[in-house]
């Protein structure tokens, strides 16, 4: 059983960049699709970016895209968000996810194992 741990999240000012890092234990990533998430307080948990097992394809929500990048090192393990032109509406506890399907998944349900979230916090 994978389990997920997130890095990275803090507080920017809009406009500012930040780099979200998930790191593996217990498992093999490659093994996985995986995805990010976020939830805002009153809000559903909403998918911001997913890949496939190998990296080749990616998904994202017309909210962020062109802004957020999802990547990943299998060799090491470790799944990435680059956050570029971040919004105040970007605030939210950010959580990576991984799934055996072969994805991108970027439905909730389909995601078996999450980290425990790190908070990013966006200032106007």
């Amino acid at each position: 059983q994978v389990q997920l741990v997130e890095s990275g999240g803090g507080l920017v000012q809009a406009g500012g960049s930040l780099r979200l890092s998930c790191a593996a234990s217990g498992g093999t990533l490659s093994s996985y699709a995986m995805g990010w998430f976020r939830q805002a307080p009153g809000n559903v948990r909403e998918n911001v970016a997913a890949i496939s097992w190998t990296g080749g394809r990616t998904m994202y929500p017309d909210s962020v895209k062109g802004r957020f990048t999802i990547s990943r090192d299998n060799a090491k393990n470790t799944l990435y968000l680059q956050m570029n032109s971040l919004k105040p509406e970007d605030t939210a506890v950010y959580y990576c996810a991984a799934t055996p399907f072969v994805g991108p998944a970027t439905a909730v349900d389909r995601y078996d194992y999450w980290g425990q979230g790190t908070q990013v916090t966006v200032s106007s």
